[in-house]
């Protein structure tokens, strides 16, 4: 009778358990332990979407769903025609959560509770026999006779014939040290997905105004992004900022968080289509007050704070606009300068830039191609995308391709 082989997975957030519970599923013979170094599992899932779980995001097309990831694109390209958010969609489905999808593509739970997403892994992972053991923080692994050796920070052992590290994104590069060891190279870890902090500036007054779309570019770079945009107590948020921040997350960094935003509140006009306009813009609301006659469909609140940057008094008729104030206005309209001055994590969803180079791994099996049989899943992986249920997929679709290639080997006679 042969010996009954085991997997651990290191991780117990989406990417471990997807692993875990897939690997247990497509190959009952397989003894399955995933560990934790804390006391709970799935905490991110838990917070994710303010609480409801953005499981994934509508979007079929493998060409189209690999361009919303900064880093990984072409890896999970290749990896998506074995996993995307179809299969997402159908395996949640097949265990009894439905999906759906909001405007802005976007998908959750018909329920809007990450505790449904929870208890599905949850009960699918006890269906299935995976062992979890909580309170294990591995720091040390040693490859002896074709066995993985674990050891936690406590002195405990474990040992395993095949492994799968999700532990997702490390904020330092001294937390990859126990994988460095083993001949991985590590991108250098750096955040994305955050705000943009702008100190000692009027604009927060206005906190809570936003606006649909608003246009952001990085002075000096090729970096720009439009979208919705959110006025907040410390700066600018809202998902704009925040794929800006994903695409720029390493020019952002090695500006130590120190650069200049240039806003563009109305992304239909350049500052010289706006300046075209104006005359026409003048005829048509020739005698009426500024600060009571918005024509762009701005916020009030924000129109009038930046008729009062740009120096117009309450009384001002759009008829009597001197020149100076026209064009000062126009500025303000189009490229409102503000000096970023370092960042915030955006809630409580701190995404690394970095992490396992992507060439060291196998795309169609997620296997290390320096250790044999040691597998990577989810965040680990020098791969991340934009808000919108992107960095989900990409824990779905790496910890499926482990799994299932995990399941697939054969028993050596």
């Amino acid at each position: 009778m042969a010996i009954q082989k085991k997997l651990v997975v290191i991780g117990g957030g989406a990417a471990g358990f997807f692993c875990a519970i897939n690997a247990a599923m497509l190959q009952p013979d397989l003894q399955v332990i995933l560990v934790e170094k804390s006391n709970k599992v799935l905490s991110k899932v838990k917070i994710s979407g303010g609480g409801r779980c953005n499981v994934t995001h509508h979007c079929f097309e493998i060409e189209a769903l690999s361009k919303h990831y900064p880093r990984g694109q072409h890896f999970l390209k290749k990896a998506f025609h074995w996993f995307n958010a179809t299969d997402t969609i159908q395996w949640f489905e097949q265990r009894g959560v439905t999906l759906k999808a909001e405007a802005d593509g976007r998908m959750f739970p018909v329920t809007d509770s990450s505790q449904t997403i929870i208890d599905c892994l949850l009960k699918e992972a006890d269906k299935y026999g995976v062992r979890v053991q909580l309170g294990m923080d591995i720091k040390r692994i040693d490859r002896i006779d074709n066995h993985f050796v674990m050891q936690d920070v406590n002195g405990k052992s474990l040992t395993a014939d095949y492994l799968c590290i999700a532990t997702g994104g490390q904020p330092k590069t001294t937390q990859y040290e126990w994988l460095t060891s083993m001949g991985h190279d590590i991108e250098l870890p750096v955040p994305s997905l955050f705000t943009f902090n702008i100190p000692n500036n009027n604009i927060t007054q206005l906190m809570g105004v936003s606006v649909d779309r608003a246009t952001i570019k990085i002075q000096s770079s090729k970096l720009v992004e439009s979208g919705p945009l959110l006025i907040t107590h410390w700066g600018l948020s809202g998902p704009a900022i925040l794929k800006l921040s994903a695409w720029g997350a390493r020019y952002l960094a090695d500006c130590n968080y120190h650069f200049t935003a240039l806003v563009n509140w109305l992304p239909d006009y350049t500052e010289n289509s706006l300046r075209d306009s104006w005359p026409e813009l003048r005829r048509l609301n020739g005698a009426q007050k500024m600060y009571t006659k918005n024509p762009f469909g701005l916020p009030n609140r924000l129109w009038q704070y930046l008729l009062l940057q740009a120096g117009i008094d309450a009384e001002k008729r759009w008829a009597d606009l001197p020149a100076k104030q026209q064009n000062t206005l126009i500025q303000y309209l189009t490229a409102h300068s503000f000096p970023v001055k370092g960042k915030t994590t955006f809630k409580e969803e701190f995404v690394t830039c970095g992490g396992i180079k992507l060439a060291q791994v196998d795309v169609n099996t997620m296997q290390s191609k320096i250790v044999p049989h040691l597998y990577f899943a989810g965040e680990i992986l020098d791969i991340d995308g934009v808000t919108g249920g992107f960095n989900f997929q990409n824990a779905w679709t790496t910890g499926w391709i482990a799994a299932n290639a995990i399941a697939a080997i054969k028993e050596e006679p």
